[in-house]
């Protein structure tokens, strides 16, 4: 029997804005939205590189709500 091919979450595309937002972090030019402050989180470089792919039209999943 043969494995079912897995489908890709997210695009080359979307790989590539993240890998690039967090090389920008590692030098310190990657800046957050209005404040303009240096990002130095991990966690935030890779929701810019995202938000940055689906911007360009990049296979990446919705966002995640809130939990309250």
């Amino acid at each position: 029997m043969a494995k079912k091919a897995k489908k890709r979450k997210y695009s080359k595309g979307a790989a590539k804005k993240v890998g690039r937002a967090m090389k920008k972090r590692k030098t310190g030019t990657l800046k957050s939205g209005r404040s303009g402050r240096k990002v130095k989180s991990k966690k935030q470089a890779i929701a810019i590189g995202l938000s940055e792919a689906r911007k360009k039209g990049a296979k990446v999943p919705k966002k995640r709500k809130k939990k309250s």
